[in-house]
């Protein structure tokens, strides 16, 4: 399936990312892996000016409303993320306990055998279903879409308990991540 470029980055604006694990493998179910998204990300803020507005880690798949700070491009720091990140967590996948480990890397040899650019395993879907920010409604519609993901999941009754997003952030509350809020 060719992925649409409507979806794809193409400015240096803000967008709403989803970042999918292939064949919606439930990897961040794991705290080391989520972790790992969590220390890339902080790299990311701190070395590549990726500023985040919301995020929510999920077990399949992360949601981000995000943009960079110049002379930063959002398109090659997501793609650096992602890199980075496959190759972090296949490493924790092969090398740490994981009850799962041979059925997962046989997930991701899969779908690398459909791609031409990946070789042994993929980790990330391609693309990042981004969809660029463009009103202020639109920005609030997005944040209580990822912060109320876990609610609508069933894994938390109030989306500030969910530990890998932002909500708590914006509840004043103790976060794993700092985010850039945004006020109303």
């Amino acid at each position: 399936m060719e992925y649409r470029k409507k979806h794809n980055i193409k400015e240096n604006k803000t967008y709403f990312l989803t970042m999918t694990v292939v064949n919606w493998v439930d990897v961040f179910t794991r705290k080391n892996h989520c972790d790992a998204i969590i220390e890339s990300l902080k790299y990311c803020q701190k070395e590549k000016g990726l500023q985040i507005f919301a995020y929510c880690i999920m077990s399949n798949h992360i949601h981000m409303l995000v943009n960079t700070l110049s002379p930063f491009e959002l398109k090659d720091v997501i793609r650096d993320f992602k890199k980075f990140t496959a190759k972090k967590i296949l490493l924790q996948i092969q090398n740490e306990p994981e009850s799962r480990r041979e059925w997962m890397l046989h997930q991701f040899e899969i779908a690398a055998e459909k791609s031409a650019k990946h070789k042994n395993y993929q980790f990330w879907q391609v693309g990042n279903h981004a969809i660029e920010i463009y009103s202020q409604n639109f920005i609030w519609e997005k944040i209580n879409y990822i912060h109320n993901n876990p609610v609508k999941a069933g894994y938390v009754v109030e989306s500030s308990h969910w530990r890998y997003s932002s909500a708590s952030n914006y509840q004043e509350k103790e976060s794993v991540l700092e985010v850039e809020k945004i006020l109303l």
